[in-house]
C-alpha cells in the first residue's frame, strides 16, 4: 500500500478531507520523530511498541576480500507488535477485527 492509498483510507475512516488526513498524519510522524530523537519509546495499545535501540560496535568480514572492518555503534529503530497483531499475521491476516 502506498501513501496515497493509506491517506484515502484514513480520511474515509476519520470522515475528514484527504488534505486534513495527510496533515494529521504528517504531524503525528513529526512528533514520533522528535520522541525517537530523544531516545524514548512509544507504546501504542493494541498495536505495538516502537523503541530506539543501540547497536554495538562490531567487526565484520568482507567475504570477497576477507578484509576485516570495524562497524561503529549506531542507533536503530525497532518495532515489537503486541501478541494479537502477531497472531493475526501468523494466521494470514484473519482474526478479530
Amino acid at each position: 500500500m502506498n501513501n496515497k492509498d493509506f491517506i484515502q483510507r484514513l480520511s474515509q475512516r476519520l470522515g475528514m478531507p484527504q488534505d486534513d488526513a495527510q496533515a494529521t498524519l504528517n504531524k503525528a510522524i513529526d512528533i514520533m520523530g522528535d520522541i525517537f530523537q530523544e531516545g524514548d519509546s512509544i507504546q501504542m495499545p493494541n498495536f505495538g511498541t516502537f523503541e530506539v535501540k543501540k547497536r554495538l560496535e562490531r567487526v565484520v568480514v568482507n567475504p570477497s576480500t576477507k578484509q576485516r572492518m570495524l562497524v561503529p555503534p549506531k542507533l536503530v529503530l525497532g518495532f515489537k507488535p503486541v501478541a494479537s497483531v502477531k497472531e493475526k499475521l501468523k494466521n494470514g491476516g484473519v482474526g478479530n477485527e
